[in-house]
């Protein structure tokens, strides 16, 4: 499932960028742990966030399509998802769970394709589509069961 969400998400968010050609991109699942060390890596920060992104472009001159990596923090999906969806019942968990963790994975997406949210208002144009995204997702049934409900 979250294979097919990552393609759909790339395809909504490359509309922004059609000239671009995507070959491999990779979705890492990690805990707070492991996205603080490629925080670290990466953008020399010692801290946990949710979604981290790096785009490869094709070499200069050389045909191909560009590559990219999405690394999810799978964790602070689950606890945002239990804080925001509390002890209603074990599907609305996993309901939210998904819907946090979908959240991650399209804001990815829009970042991969050269969105910004350096200023509130592209951080506002950022969410809006994502979360217009998201609800497409929703209504495709690609957020279903990306989380299991603990008891079903």
């Amino acid at each position: 499932m979250l294979a097919s969400l990552t393609m759909f998400f790339m395809g909504e968010a490359s509309r922004r960028t059609p000239r671009c050609d995507w070959g491999e991109i990779h979705l890492v699942l990690v805990d707070d742990s492991g996205i603080a060390a490629v925080h670290a890596a990466w953008m020399d920060l010692d801290s946990a966030t949710d979604v981290l992104t790096q785009r490869y472009d094709p070499m200069p001159g050389q045909p191909g399509a560009h590559a990219g990596e999405i690394v999810v923090n799978v964790q602070r999906a689950h606890e945002i998802g239990r804080a925001q969806w509390p002890r209603i019942s074990p599907r609305a968990l996993a309901n939210g769970c998904c819907h946090e963790l979908g959240l991650y994975v399209a804001h990815g997406c829009d970042h991969l394709t050269g969105a910004s949210d350096a200023t509130p208002p592209e951080r506002r144009r950022m969410r809006a589509r994502e979360l217009r995204w998201l609800r497409a997702a929703a209504q495709a049934g690609l957020l279903n069961r990306l989380i299991s409900p603990r008891g079903t």
